[in-house]
Order: C-alpha cells, then sequence, then structure tokens
C-alpha cells in the first residue's frame, strides 16, 4: 500500500446485498402464479404452507420447540415481551448500545425502557445491569447482541436467575453466533431474529421470535395473526395451550407473509457459507486496521464464536468534527461508514440521548463517550481480501488527512501505540 495522498476507489457497494438464490426466486415465482399470498388458507391435511415449513426449520435450527414468523424483528421483540408477560408501566432493562427499534418495541409494548451501560468492548455493563435491576424493580431484560457483539452469557444468565429478570434476547446480528458453544437465541425465555435485507437471511423484511415456553409460544401465535387457524402453524405447542387462550389474546395482524418466508427457507441452508466469508473478512480487516495508527479495534472475548456481517473501531484520538471529516473523507473515496456520535440520527444509527422518549436516555455517560468514537462497517459475503486492503488503506489516508499528517504517517494522539506496519505499504 503507498502512502500516497491519492486513495483508491473502494469498489464494491456495501449496501449491495446478494442476489437471491434461484431457489427463492423460483419458489416465490410459483406462489405468485398461484395468488395465495396471505398468511394462511384452506390447505390440505398435512400441508404446510411456506411460512410453517420456515418456523419449523428454524427451530430445528437453534434447538428450540416453538417458532413464530412476523412481519420484522421489532415485531417479535414486541411480541416477546407482551406473551412473556410485559405489561403497560412496567420496567424493562436495555443496553444503551442498540438500534433504535429496541426501545422502540418496549415502548410499543406499553412499558418503560431502563437503559443500562455499556463497556468499551460495546457489550453490557454488568455492575450497571445489577444496580439498575435492583434500582428500577424490572423484571424483564430485553438483551441487544447489537452488530454481533455477546456478553459474557454465562453472567448475563446468572444475574437474571439470582434477580428473578426475565431474559429475552435480540439476535438481529448472531444468526449462527455462540457464547462458549450454546448458540445465540437459546439462553432466553425467548429471542428474536431479523430476516432484513442487510441481515444473514434476506427476505426483504421479517422477523421470527423462537421459544421452549408453550404458553409464551401459543401467545405469541395468537398475538401475531393466527385467528384461530394456529393448526397451520409446524413448531407450535399443543392444542391445549390454545384453547385456554382463546378469546383472550388480541389479534394484531404481525404474521410474515407467504412471499416473505418463501424467500428465506432456502437461504437457510446457505448461512454457514455466508458466515465462513464474513467471518475471513472480518479477521483480515481487523488485522490491517489494528496496525493503523489512531484505530481501535474492538476486543473479541475468546468464548464468542461472533458471526462478522459489520465491524466497528473506534477513533478516541478524535474529536467529533474531526470523525465527521473522517467519515466524509472515506465516503469520497467510495467507503461508506457509519457514525454514532453524529449530533443528530442519521439513517438507522442514533444514540440513547437522541431517543428523547426514552426517562433516562441522557444519564448513561459511559455509553455516551464510547458512541462518540465509535465507527462501524458493514461485511457483506461478497467482501473478499482485495476490499478490505482497500479498506484500510482508505481509513489510513482519511486519518492522515483529518489530522493534516499528509503522507508523515503521524499517529493520531490518544490512539493505539501501533504504527502503519510494512504489510501496508
Amino acid at each position: 500500500m503507498q502512502h500516497s495522498e491519492v486513495a483508491p476507489k473502494f469498489d464494491l457497494d456495501l449496501t449491495q446485498p446478494e442476489p437471491m438464490p434461484q431457489q427463492s426466486i423460483d419458489r416465490a415465482t410459483e406462489l405468485m402464479h398461484t395468488g395465495r399470498l396471505f398468511r394462511y388458507g384452506e390447505t390440505a391435511p398435512g400441508e404446510l404452507n411456506d411460512a410453517a415449513q420456515l418456523e419449523r426449520r428454524f427451530a430445528e435450527m437453534l434447538g428450540r420447540q416453538f417458532a413464530a414468523g412476523v412481519n420484522s424483528c421489532g415485531a417479535a421483540l414486541f411480541l416477546a415481551l407482551r406473551s412473556s408477560g410485559v405489561r403497560p408501566g412496567d420496567k424493562v432493562l436495555v443496553n444503551g448500545y442498540t438500534l433504535a427499534p429496541v426501545p422502540g418495541a418496549i415502548e410499543h409494548a406499553g412499558a418503560v425502557p431502563v437503559l443500562v451501560e455499556v463497556t468499551e468492548n460495546c457489550t453490557i455493563d454488568l455492575q450497571d445491569l445489577v444496580r439498575k435491576a435492583i434500582d428500577s424493580g424490572a423484571r424483564t431484560l430485553l438483551l441487544s447482541h447489537m452488530r454481533g457483539h455477546i456478553s459474557d452469557m454465562d453472567e448475563v444468565v446468572g444475574i437474571c436467575a439470582k434477580h428473578e429478570i426475565t431474559l429475552i434476547e435480540d439476535c438481529a446480528h448472531t444468526l449462527g453466533a455462540s457464547w462458549n458453544g450454546k448458540l445465540t437465541g437459546t439462553f432466553g425465555a425467548a429471542a428474536c431474529f431479523s430476516l432484513q435485507t442487510f441481515k444473514h437471511i434476506n427476505s426483504g423484511e421479517g422477523g421470527i421470535l423462537v421459544t421452549d415456553n408453550e404458553d409464551l409460544a401459543a401467545r405469541a401465535i395468537l398475538h401475531s395473526g393466527s385467528y384461530m387457524l394456529y393448526g397451520q402453524h409446524a413448531a407450535r405447542p399443543p392444542e391445549s395451550s390454545f384453547e385456554k387462550l382463546r378469546g383472550r389474546i388480541p389479534n394484531y395482524s404481525l404474521r410474515l407473509s407467504a412471499l416473505a418466508a418463501a424467500l428465506a427457507l432456502p437461504q437457510l441452508d446457505l448461512l454457514p457459507g455466508r458466515a465462513e466469508r464474513m467471518n475471513a473478512s472480518y479477521r483480515c480487516l481487523e488485522q490491517l486496521l489494528r496496525s493503523v495508527a489512531g484505530v481501535h479495534v474492538i476486543e473479541r472475548p475468546a468464548k464468542e464464536q461472533f458471526i462478522g456481517s459489520s465491524l466497528q473501531f473506534r477513533l478516541p484520538g478524535l474529536s467529533g468534527a474531526q470523525i465527521a471529516d473522517f467519515v466524509a473523507i472515506c465516503q469520497v473515496h467510495g467507503l461508506g461508514l457509519k457514525w454514532f456520535g453524529a449530533t443528530r440520527m442519521e439513517g438507522f444509527t442514533s444514540r440513547p440521548s437522541q431517543w428523547e422518549y426514552v426517562a433516562n436516555a441522557k444519564t448513561l455517560p459511559q455509553t455516551e463517550k464510547l458512541l462518540a468514537t465509535l465507527c462501524d462497517m458493514r461485511i457483506p459475503p461478497s467482501m473478499e481480501e482485495q476490499h478490505c486492503r482497500q479498506a484500510a488503506q482508505i481509513i489510513t489516508h482519511a486519518l492522515r488527512h483529518t489530522m493534516g499528517t499528509g503522507d508523515r504517517g503521524h499517529a493520531v494522539p490518544g490512539a493505539n501505540k501501533s504504527t502503519v506496519t510494512k504489510d501496508q505499504e
């Protein structure tokens, strides 16, 4: 890599998803020819619609008994809260580093978000979790594995057990990931996954709730809009679980569409390959960025088997104005980065102090300090080593121009002591 003022043009669109597999296209076309796109229908005995097949496969893949497909992960989070017993006015703990739909789901359920600090490694602060649990009296933790960062789940589960807290996992970024060999989505009373375009499986939009709790599953299926057609769900609890709830559960019409399920189902078999490609790019990019002066890469614990669909790094030596310039320079060269420290909510990115509807949103100094310098880069399955090297070169170039060091390669104050290595020259 040359220390030139002319950085390369990044030749990969990080927002471009992979094309649908042919099997998804064929099934969607077949389904459209039938016109049977509604979430339920008059099916022959033993016949499973696409959504039911997806639910069954998903539950089997995770080793959980029940699954309910809905129209988004946010809807799944809302249903998990409601179906686990959260009622209007209840307080729900949630880590401050997450995306807006997570506290939004708590608000949707009529509950009160209680934001918990996060550590420099982007995971929930366990001491603050205990403190907030005691002070608030909250009996539910909605734990977001934000951007694929997995907290110490042994500790989290222990804290929840000690304080009688129901754990619900937001696994939008961790499908196929695990902690100490145990899959995320299998630690809590329920877990929610995303099928949105930029997640591990792309159906455009969609979400899946999984659980082993019969009552929770029955409530979620009825809430999702099953009418009395819950028998068309394959990964469902027994009839008795539904019978005792007849007439007591409002229908929220959140069920996953047949078309979205038809697109998603064949992609389950592609998950291992996608994960392998993303992780290879993550490790390559991580190694390169560790050698860039001014960049602090988030540390990953040994027990965390993550899926590297994105990479986060901090720029602790820069001011907000400098980071804004840095991101703008990267964008000029085709590298689109997200920054959590922007003064206004931008696109998908926001931070707690910008959620004005949350009572304690402005009381997370540790989290705000982290997010003020935190940048985010998406890693699509199509990314290759050459793209990693281009990205590292552009980031190096942008940092030098931001600090006014040009080609001199000066280290950025307050950052890693490492410098640019010969491998990048």
